[in-house]
């Protein structure tokens, strides 16, 4: 019986198939993470992701092996990505990064749903699921989110002027200042000083507001003290002490901060992402809208005149009282400074005094010395 004849091409095919299978097996058996289980690997993804300081350090991960593909998407490890997992420029923005998005909202992480939540809501103008999202996270106490609902119920925003909730505002940053968010804690003491949506009480907002200014101050020094000699570390550290009791009393220790603040706030990464969505083009404001012109807020008005306006150039809108003070101090003061001299000279010196609490008008595009 004539044995049948293989076709050199196929038999050569076939080979080198077996080659290349040996070579990958032998290849795996030999990574370092081969021999570490699951459980263990995914913890060390759960740090990673945590402490991971842009996206590329988790795609990075992604695109290492399958298996770590696999345990990189772990519902644990999605659970635990920090703010900065998250921070996607928006030219790089797509359904996938929307999706991924969604899929860690759907593993629990409560940055996931406040950053979609805000992109939602502001960039996406689905107000309602982005609404959701942030109150999602605010349930979890999420100070920033507190925060963004406050910002939302004092102006009203996705809404009329009429659906403003200033005792709402207020309520939700108590919330968040009790949870540490300076920003919060600087538009409470806003809203005592100026009786704005609670009983006025000026002597506990300033106290608040030097409090804010001392622990803006004291995130500096400590950011100061990780690159200084031992020696300077200990006397920063002596001042950041002093500061924060000066902070606890009343009388005449409460000016002594009032000029400080703005310097050390840590931006969340949304908000340059929305900042960039809307001056790159990538999004459009509707006609008559604004953004805040404070540089690390990137908020924009959902209707026109939604925005408090400086009464004395008028050309700058804040979605916030404590954003209008810390652009003031970091740049719309000298901006305004030749009006500011000129209103100076007219009134004879009476105003001198005038800073950040003289120059915001109300929301809806009041005017307001």
């Amino acid at each position: 019986m004539r044995r049948p004849q293989h076709h050199p091409l196929r038999s050569f095919m076939q080979k080198q198939q077996r080659t290349e299978k040996n070579t990958n097996q032998h290849d795996d058996d030999d990574h370092p993470l081969e021999g570490l289980p699951d459980d263990l690997v995914v913890f060390i993804l759960c740090k990673l992701g945590s402490s991971a300081s842009s996206p590329s350090d988790f795609i990075n991960v992604l695109l290492t092996c399958k298996r770590l593909n696999r345990l990189a998407l772990h519902r644990l490890v999605l659970s635990k990505l920090g703010a900065r997992a998250f921070a996607v420029k928006p030219k790089n923005w797509s359904d996938s990064a929307h999706r991924f998005l969604s899929r860690c909202v759907t593993a629990g992480n409560v940055e996931a749903c406040y950053t979609l939540g805000m992109i939602r809501f502001y960039c996406l103008r689905n107000r309602r699921s982005g609404l959701s999202l942030m109150a999602k996270a605010a349930m979890k106490s999420h100070a920033p989110a507190l925060y963004s609902l406050a910002v939302i119920q004092f102006n009203g925003s996705g809404a009329s002027k009429y659906d403003k909730d200033l005792s709402a505002g207020v309520a939700l940053c108590t919330r968040a200042s009790l949870l540490g968010h300076i920003d919060s804690l600087r538009e409470l003491g806003y809203c005592l000083q100026d009786g704005y949506g609670a009983r006025q009480n000026v002597a506990e907002g300033r106290r608040l507001l030097v409090e804010a200014h001392a622990r803006e101050l004291a995130l500096v020094i400590r950011e100061v003290t990780r690159s200084s000699s031992p020696s300077n570390s200990c006397m920063l550290t002596w001042l950041t002490r002093r500061l924060r009791n000066l902070a606890c009393h009343s009388g005449s220790f409460l000016p002594l901060l009032e000029g400080y603040g703005g310097y050390g706030v840590a931006v969340q990464p949304v908000n340059w992402f929305m900042r960039e969505w809307f001056e790159s083009g990538r999004g459009s404001l509707g006609e008559g809208l604004r953004l805040c012109a404070h540089v690390g807020c990137g908020r924009p008005e959902t209707r026109p005149h939604e925005f408090r306006r400086c009464s004395v150039c008028g050309k700058v809108n804040y979605c916030s009282r404590g954003c209008q003070a810390l652009d003031w101090k970091l740049r719309h003061k000298t901006e305004c400074s030749e009006v500011l001299r000129w209103v100076v000279v007219e009134n004879d010196g009476v105003g001198a005094g005038a800073g950040a609490g003289a120059v915001v008008g109300g929301g809806n595009g009041d005017v307001v010395a």
